[in-house]
């Protein structure tokens, strides 16, 4: 409180004084002595009461002299001045000081047991000028002057607490099948054994205040003080009414009594017996049980690494019970989910916040995803009375931003993360460590928010690793847990530190507050718990001198009470909480996902100009320019560009999607704790990369077609770039989905790109690769695996025969090459082993060899007599070692001489119809025009490379046949399930045969489908969990002896 504040308090005081006509007694300079106790220091107390007693001197002189002048007006003068007094304070005066103000100035004007006329109006001015309820002025005044003074006040704001029994117990009442029902409109009342006399409590629900006093002769102790008979005082959160013989009052029994009226639904929290151990561990959760009822604040407390955090995740059911049960009244929460859901709210000590958007759209977009019948205007309504419970409404559209850039503090990232949890008003609400790494201001605003809720009925428990005095005090129970998950107390925290006192033997151990102050040291609960023993040397050991297990021996012995779950004929507390449809679910994610993108304005430029950008790069530096000027058919450089295409698209793809998930991951859990779908999460992303995959690409399409003038191919490849982009996609969430690191993930880009470079079919020919892996008939198993060759041959394959000119003219060039290849390559080469063949048998050399020879010939011969629509070769099956002699000889060449005529008479059809078909473009063009038409779709690098025109062996022997490797382009592939030669024109699967850039897409397409299945299985997490818990399970059997 402000030095002005306590100066112009003193003028209040004096002004009332002076209404007194006897003028200040010593009773009363002792209750202004009181209310400076609670401000300033003992040095400061003695100024401030000699500055009160110069006012009263100052008015009561200034009064004297009124009177004699004019008697009248001398009230009205001490009125206006006391009025004027209470306006220029209230501004700095909260309510709760308002009201004690108030109490104290009560106390003032009944010191001598009579309240004047003037005086009760001095005394209603301040109440009408601080702006207090008339209901709760009237109460204060039965408070300090007795009921007697008035009979219209408040009844049930008052509570006795004495050791008369007035009602039957809660368990009697069970018992007698008699309902258990309170009177507002009464008294309420406390039985309290040995309480001779009584205390008087009143509550101020518009502060949330409570203040007592005490009539009786026993001496009672507040925060190690005597209390004064007949003085008022102030119950603080924490504080203890201790006496001999009495069982304690805690401020905690007087809270829920008053606050009982606004709980109409209780509920009781009980956990059985319950245990949890981790996988290959004994650490976990230790033979646990409480009951504890709604309308309290309770906190954890224990050391690091105690299963403070465990707990919180075995009571809101995240993880599976060895042994026990968890109940909400009697519905145990893991057999009746459908029952409990929405009743458990969970904050974890992580954010759960999307960073991209405004605080006020991370409650907006919660909102939707809780409250299914909810219209937009009572969403509205609810997000923006949230914004002002938690004190954001100033910053509601502020971004939330990462704690490196931050746009809100760190107390209002906590109060935002709370208030997700609070929209849905859960009935219990467990909190995570929710002052860690915030100031002791922050601290205190997060655990008063968390305090309001137990005034509405909630049960709130909350993990806390250091709390300061003011903190512990705002906890109605405590539970402090020890390493391995053992339990070691569980009560009131002012009495635990007498508890653990009292167990180490300590000589002050009945003390648990600072006289002088009130102050406690919850610190020195974990000292005494965690106390080392001491060697010889008067050094600390690092042996405990009492183990967790005997901690929680103790604590079975003095504390612990069997718990049962509480039979209620009532049902549980309804909650709006209802989750929408999958659909909505979808738009909802996929909304908020945009919007966070939207926002993000690096994200933004980067993901919008980086294809455009590296189009422009791959083909400026691709553009191969001669002396007379570029032109697209002699770009050399042209293959290298569409290879690189691929490479881009796979690359764009990983990048946007490798953090999509992992980013989320402390998001998802807690949306999986609502039983939000995950399938519309994962379609929210994947739709949404596809639609920033399928933007890019076009870019990068539409600007590299343009710098290297391509033609008639915008569509076509942009498909193929889109697919290759989409299972990018799909790879880059897989690994966000399954990894626990962002660096991980970043490091195995380079490892999935370098094999898909290496593998993709344009640094390295697949006949050059290793011997171990290569096929020399089709694409190794290994290059099939590779999405950049599948992408790669769709784009190389359809821009050389699919491109306008070549169109024209490919179905008679492949019948030329067909029949060319035969009979200049193919039938020599076959005329040649089989002379080879002769001469090894006149000479009987290499039986071996010439047996794989004649085997060769048969399967040749038979299949060209079948390509050539010859009848089979009658002495095919001489071909051998025994029968073979000159007669078959000269009659396989006749045979070979003939289909190699037909083969011939094919080339020559073929080429006469690829002649005409030019003559009818040069008839339209012109010989020129023909010429420029092919320049300008007619690459000559990539035909180069499609017809493998540097290979200088044009057939090589594999496995007892032939291989063609002249015109891959123009070969159609043998195998009837979709393998083929790279650069294959088609596939064929069975009979039917496909065109290779529509079957290549199918392949990259099925491939995306078959990620997404095990995205949605979440197969790679589970990979990675099980070999990390087998690691572990072979790490431990190395440490057992």
């Amino acid at each position: 409180m402000g030095e002005s504040i306590l100066n112009a308090l003193m003028h209040l005081f004096a002004i009332v004084a002076n209404a007194k006509e006897e003028g200040v007694s010593t009773k009363g300079k002792d209750i202004v002595d009181n209310f400076l106790k609670r401000y300033v220091s003992a040095q400061d107390e003695e100024e401030y009461m000699n500055l009160f007693l110069n006012y009263y001197e100052f008015y009561h002189r200034e009064m004297e002299y009124q009177a004699s002048v004019h008697e009248k007006t001398v009230n009205i003068i001490s009125l206006s001045e006391a009025a004027n007094v209470c306006i220029k304070i209230r501004s700095e005066l909260i309510q709760e000081e308002r009201l004690i103000v108030l109490i104290r100035l009560l106390e003032f004007i009944y010191e001598d047991g009579i309240v004047s006329e003037g005086e009760f109006e001095f005394i209603s001015i301040v109440a009408e000028n601080f702006k207090i309820k008339r209901n709760e002025f009237l109460n204060a005044i039965v408070f300090i002057i007795g009921e007697d003074f008035l009979d219209d006040y408040d009844k049930s704001k008052f509570l006795i607490i004495n050791n008369q029994i007035t009602e039957w117990s809660e368990n009697l009442s069970w018992f007698m099948k008699k309902d258990q029902k309170t009177n507002h409109d009464q008294t309420k009342h406390l039985y309290c054994e040995n309480l001779y006399g009584k205390l008087i409590s009143l509550y101020f629900p518009s502060a949330n205040l409570i203040v007592f006093r005490y009539l009786g002769e026993l001496n009672l102790y507040l925060e190690g003080n005597k209390i004064v008979k007949g003085q008022s005082y102030r119950l603080k959160h924490g504080s203890i009414i201790k006496g001999p013989n009495i069982n304690s009052i805690y401020y905690s029994d007087l809270a829920s009594i008053f606050l009982k009226e606004d709980n109409q639904e209780n509920i009781v929290f009980t956990v059985k017996d319950v245990i949890f151990r981790f996988r290959n561990s004994n650490n976990g959760i230790h033979n646990f049980n409480i009951s504890e009822k709604s309308g309290q604040l309770i906190g954890i407390m224990g050391g690091s690494g105690v299963g403070k955090s465990t707990l919180l995740n075995v009571l809101n059911g995240n993880l599976p019970l060895n042994r026990g049960e968890i109940f909400i009244n009697d519905f145990e929460i893991h057999r009746n989910k459908s029952a409990i859901q929405g009743l458990i709210g969970f904050v974890p000590q992580d954010d759960l916040l999307i960073e991209e958007l405004t605080v006020l759209q991370n409650l907006y977009y919660n909102a939707k995803l809780c409250f299914k019948d909810y219209t937009q205007r009572q969403i509205l309504k609810t997000v923006h009375s949230l914004l002002h419970d938690l004190a954001l409404y100033e910053a509601r559209h502020l971004k939330v931003g990462n704690p490196l850039n931050k746009f809100i503090s760190g107390g209002q990232r906590k109060r935002l993360n709370i208030g997700l949890e609070l929209m849905r008003e859960p009935t219990i609400l467990l909190v995570d460590e929710p002052t860690s790494g915030l100031s002791s201001t922050d601290s205190e605003m997060i655990m008063n928010l968390l305090k309001q809720q137990t005034l509405k009925g909630k049960l709130v428990i909350a993990n806390i690793h250091q709390p300061s005095s003011e903190i512990f005090k705002m906890f109605d129970k405590l539970w402090i847990m020890d390493k391995g998950g053992y339990p070691i107390y569980t009560g009131n925290p002012i009495d635990s530190i007498v508890y653990f006192k009292t167990q180490n033997s300590q000589v002050n151990a009945s003390e648990s507050e600072c006289v002088t102050c009130g102050n406690v040291n919850p610190e020195q609960i974990l000292q005494i718990v965690e106390t080392r023993k001491i060697d010889e040397n008067g050094k600390p050991t690092r042996e405990r001198r009492t183990s967790p297990k005997q901690w929680n021996e103790k604590y079975r012995q003095n504390i612990a009470t069997p718990v049962e779950p509480v039979k209620s004929e009532n049902s549980l507390p309804k909650s709006d909480f209802k989750i929408p449809n999958q659909f909505k679910q979808f738009l909802i994610f996929w909304i908020r996902n945009f919007l966070s993108k939207l926002t993000n304005k690096q994200y933004l430029i980067i993901n919008l100009f980086e294809a455009p950008l590296l189009a422009f790069i791959l083909g400026y530096f691709t553009k191969y320019t001669s002396a007379s000027g570029y032109v697209f058919g002699d770009n050399k450089n042209y293959p290298v560009f569409l290879f690189m295409a691929v490479v881009v698209s796979m690359f764009i793809g990983l990048s946007v999607s490798a953090e999509e998930i992992i980013r989320d991951k402390k998001i998802l859990q807690r949306e999986k704790f609502l039983n939000l779908s995950r399938n519309a999460y994962l379609f929210s992303k994947i739709t949404f990369l596809f639609l920033l995959s399928a933007i890019q690409t076009i870019s990068f399409v539409l600007l590299g077609n343009y710098v290297l003038e391509v033609q008639g191919m915008t569509l076509t490849f942009w498909l193929v770039l889109f697919t290759t982009s989409c299972f990018s996609n799909m790879v880059g969430l897989n690994i966000s989905s399954g990894l626990n690191s962002v660096i991980t993930i970043y490091i195995l880009i380079p490892l999935i790109l370098v094999p898909q470079l290496l593998l993709g079919g344009a640094m390295i020919k697949f006949d050059d690769l290793h011997s171990g892996i290569t096929n020399k008939v089709y694409v190794p198993i290994i290059g099939d695996l590779m999405t950049t060759r599948w992408a790669y041959e769709a784009m190389a394959v359809t821009q050389f025969k699919d491109n306008q000119f070549e169109k024209h003219f490919f179905d008679f060039e492949k019948g030329m090459s067909d029949a060319a290849f035969k009979s200049s390559f193919l039938i020599p080469k076959i005329e040649s082993i089989l002379i080879e063949c002769e001469r090894n048998i006149e000479f009987d050399k290499n039986s071996k060899e010439t047996k794989k020879h004649f085997q060769l010939l048969r399967h040749e011969i038979s299949q060209l007599s079948e390509e050539a629509g010859f009848d089979a070769f009658s002495s095919l099956h001489k071909l051998n070692i025994e029968d073979f002699n000159l007669d078959i000889l000269e009659k396989t060449k006749q045979y070979l001489d003939g289909i190699k005529l037909h083969f011939i008479g094919l080339n020559s059809e073929s080429s006469y119809k690829k002649d005409f078909q030019y003559s009818h473009l040069v008839d339209s063009l012109g010989r020129n025009g023909v010429y420029d038409f092919k320049q300008r779709f007619y690459n000559q690098a990539l035909a180069d490379l499609v017809l493998n025109r540097t290979e200088v062996n044009k057939m090589i022997e594999v496995d007892e046949s032939l291989v063609q490797k002249k015109d891959p382009i123009f070969m159609y592939p043998d195998s009837r399930f979709g393998r083929a030669h790279f650069y294959a024109p088609v596939k064929r699967i069975g009979n039917f045969y496909i065109d290779t850039y529509w079957f290549n897409l199918l392949v990259i397409w099925i491939g995306t489908v078959l990620l997404f299945l095990t995205l949605w299985a979440d197969l790679l997490r589970k990979l990675v969990d099980f070999f990390e818990s087998f690691r572990l399970v072979q790490k431990e059997k190395k440490i057992k002896p």
